[in-house]
C-alpha cells in the first residue's frame, strides 16, 4: 500500500508571525519543521504542496513539489497525489507529533476520511483513501469541517475523528508551542532568535 503524507502551503500561513520576525521566513520555518516531521515517518511517501514559490530549499531531494493556486480546493490538491491513501497536513502545524499521523490511517480502517481537528476549528490534517471519496468536498478552513463533512457523508460513520491539536493562525496561537517538545527546532530558533 503506498501511503502518501503532503504538507500543505498556502500564503496566509505567513500571518501569525510574530513582531520582529519576517512573514515569509516564519512560513519557511514552520513548513520545514511540518516536513522533517513527515520526512521522518516511515512507511509513507513525504510530499510538498505549496502555493509559496522558492520552497524547494527545505525538503528533501527526491521530493515532489506539487504547486498550487492559493485558494485551490483541498478536493482538487488530493486529485493530484497519487496512491492509496494520503494524508494533507497543513504547514502551520510544526510541532505537531507524528503519532498523530498514525492514528490518522489507522482510522481509515474504518472510515473514508479521518480529520485531525484544530483546537479553534478548522482541521490541523486530513487523511483519505485515493481517489478521495466522491461525496466529499473538504475544507480545512472551514470552522466545523467535521460536521459540514458529516453532513456530506452518506452516513455519519464514514468520517472519523482523533485527537486534535493547534495551529498557527494568529499571533496567540505561537505562544501555544510548547518548548518540551522535541522537534520544531527551525521555528524555535526563528522566534528565539527575532
Amino acid at each position: 500500500m503506498t501511503r502518501i503524507v503532503a504538507v500543505l502551503v498556502r500564503g496566509r500561513m505567513a500571518e501569525a508571525a510574530p513582531p520582529g520576525v519576517d512573514p515569509r521566513q516564519f512560513l519557511a520555518a514552520v513548513a520545514e519543521d511540518t516536513y522533517e516531521m513527515v520526512a521522518g515517518l516511515e512507511f509513507v511517501t513525504p510530499v510538498l504542496i505549496t502555493a509559496v514559490p522558492g520552497l524547494d530549499d527545505i525538503v528533501w531531494p527526491g521530493t515532489e513539489i506539487i504547486t498550487i493556486d492559493e485558494d485551490e480546493p483541498l478536493r482538487a490538491v488530493l486529485g493530484r497525489l497519487s496512491g492509496d491513501q494520503a494524508a494533507v497536513i497543513n504547514a502551520d502545524a510544526p510541532d505537531l507529533p507524528s503519532l498523530l499521523v498514525g492514528k490518522l490511517f489507522r482510522e481509515l480502517g474504518r472510515a473514508e476520511i479521518t480529520i485531525c481537528p484544530a483546537a479553534d476549528g478548522g482541521a490541523v490534517a486530513l487523511a483519505s483513501s485515493l481517489p478521495l471519496p466522491t461525496w466529499a468536498d473538504p475544507d480545512l478552513d472551514d470552522p466545523d469541517v467535521v460536521a459540514v463533512l458529516r453532513e456530506q457523508a452518506p452516513g455519519p460513520r464514514r468520517v472519523a475523528t482523533i485527537s486534535g491539536w493547534h495551529r498557527l493562525r494568529t499571533l496567540d496561537d505561537v505562544a501555544r508551542l510548547d518548548p518540551g517538545l522535541e522537534g520544531w527546532d527551525n521555528t524555535r530558533a526563528l522566534i528565539a532568535g527575532r
